[in-house]
């Protein structure tokens, strides 16, 4: 199985980490992984995006047309990007700032309140984290545990404090959406 992903928000929102995280997580579950940053001309508040494919299979291009998955964190992306993810595919949207309604029937759609959760949880900089660990409810591309393992290698030591959040965060996102999904998968 072969799972292409674009994750995309403003710089500042956490894309590239995320990126990051869910391609060490493949790497250590021995799977073939890709990374693709993009980013915008500002550092922060500009547009950013990563492609990430984590595949059974060897990876023949790290570029993603056709996305099976995608996190959505800001409207620009949105409007981007939701266009673009194959029939059956599955969009986790921050609902707590994207507000758009029909969108198309042909694919699964998460509406998570990430921000909201994040700030219940103490930091909306951890909104990123929700939306991964939704994105790991939806579908099984690694397991969250393995991603919970990698943080403190991903993030830099400096704000390892920060490591319980970001912990709580991921699973607050997984619970959001593997009640929604059910045990069927």
């Amino acid at each position: 199985m072969t799972h292409e992903i674009i994750m995309a928000g403003f710089g500042g929102q956490g894309i590239m980490l995320i990126g990051t995280l869910l391609t060490y997580a493949g790497m250590r579950e021995g799977k073939a992984v890709s990374w693709l940053p993009s980013y915008g001309p500002e550092m922060r508040g500009g547009t950013a995006n990563c492609a990430v494919c984590i595949s059974d299979e060897e990876i023949a291009s790290p570029i993603v047309v056709e996305p099976t998955s995608a996190i959505i964190m800001n409207l620009p992306s949105f409007e981007k990007f939701h266009r673009s993810i194959v029939p059956g595919g599955c969009l986790i949207l921050n609902s707590s700032l994207v507000n758009v309604e029909n969108i198309r029937g042909d694919i699964s759609v998460y509406r998570v309140p990430a921000n909201d959760a994040a700030r219940e949880l103490g930091s909306e900089r951890v909104a990123n984290m929700v939306c991964l660990g939704a994105l790991l409810g939806a579908r099984d591309i690694v397991n969250i545990d393995t991603v919970v393992r990698v943080l403190p290698e991903v993030i830099h030591e400096r704000h390892h404090h920060l490591l319980p959040i970001n912990e709580k965060a991921l699973y607050r996102g997984f619970e959001m959406v593997s009640e929604k999904v059910g045990s069927g998968r």
